[in-house]
């Protein structure tokens, strides 16, 4: 008798490590990574996930580079939570291919990485807790079509070409406009870095460059706040649609000076992140995918108890 229960205390133990490697034995450990820390996106993409870490009585950290252009900082960060020894991971990349190596590195040790918001070019991460920024990113080409009458020119500001956020934003409006709305010509691409001073700048280039400009997409908060501001500095009116939330976006929207704009679930996000963590750990299952939602909104609607609810300010 006495042997056995030796043998079921060593199980125990061994499978606490298992769960708790770089935690207290009651508890498992998931850092999480994300693309930023200066956008109120990230931050309530932050209270979700310890939200959720609560519920699931799990310990996470939250961290981001000072701003979305800053890769190598936010590979460092990366290296350093998986020499902690981590239970699981979530990571959101700013570049789809720069963590590569170090994803690998994750997957050897058995450490399950959940991608969010932005995915990587590979098959590691067990699951994406994200938007569809090809279908929300059309959407709002669609809205920009039927504001300028379904015809001129529109110029674009995105926050990079390297996240996965970045690139399909980018391609599902422009794409939706080349199928559906052959009559409006794209006449600028720029990229801001999710930095509303530069696309503030690229703005008011994009308005100075293009009299007959028509609307303008800012395809993420800082570049939908720059183009906000480009706008507002320079006179014109133009139709300015957004992506994201944040209170200068709501200002926007509320005053006139922006048209709408694309919102995502941040906090349904930062929860998923946990929730699906700890699903793997369990050894459960996961979707390659899972889809937390996008909705359209502008001053109509800004105010219906179901669109507040997935604002940020």
């Amino acid at each position: 008798m006495l042997k056995k229960w030796h043998i079921g205390v060593a199980l125990g133990a061994l499978l606490a490590v298992g769960f708790s490697a770089g935690a207290s034995a009651d508890e498992a450990y998931i850092p999480l990574i994300s693309k930023g820390f200066q956008h109120q996106f990230w931050q309530a993409v932050k209270l979700g996930a310890e939200q959720a870490a609560k519920k699931d009585d799990v310990r996470i950290t939250f961290e981001g580079p000072e701003t979305e252009a800053q890769v190598d900082k936010q590979i460092d960060m990366l290296s350093a939570a998986l020499a902690k020894h981590p239970n699981a991971i979530g990571f959101a990349a700013l570049d789809s291919q720069a963590a590569t190596p170090l994803l690998k590195k994750a997957q050897s040790e058995k450490i399950p990485v959940i991608a969010f918001d932005s995915g990587v070019d590979s098959d590691i991460p067990l699951t994406t807790c994200h938007t569809d920024s090809v279908a929300s990113a059309a959407l709002a080409a669609d809205k920009m079509a039927d504001m300028i009458g379904d015809a001129g020119e529109v110029a674009v500001i995105v926050h990079d070409q390297t996240s996965r956020t970045g690139i399909d934003r980018r391609d599902g409006f422009l794409n939706e406009m080349k199928a559906k709305h052959p009559n409006i010509k794209i006449v600028s691409v720029q990229y801001g870095a999710g930095d509303h001073l530069k696309s503030a700048e690229i703005a008011k280039a994009d308005l100075q460059a293009h009299p007959d400009l028509k609307g303008i997409f800012g395809a993420n908060e800082g570049s939908a706040e720059g183009a906000a501001i480009g706008v507002k500095e320079s006179g014109r009116k133009v139709v300015l649609i957004g992506y994201d939330s944040g209170k200068e976006q709501m200002d926007a929207i509320r005053s006139g000076l922006m048209a709408g704009a694309i919102t995502q679930n941040p906090i349904g996000i930062g929860a998923c992140v946990v929730d699906s963590a700890v699903k793997a750990l369990k050894g459960e299952k996961l979707p390659t995918n899972i889809d937390t939602g996008f909705y359209w909104y502008d001053k109509t609607n800004i105010d219906d108890p179901k669109i507040a609810a997935v604002l940020y300010n």
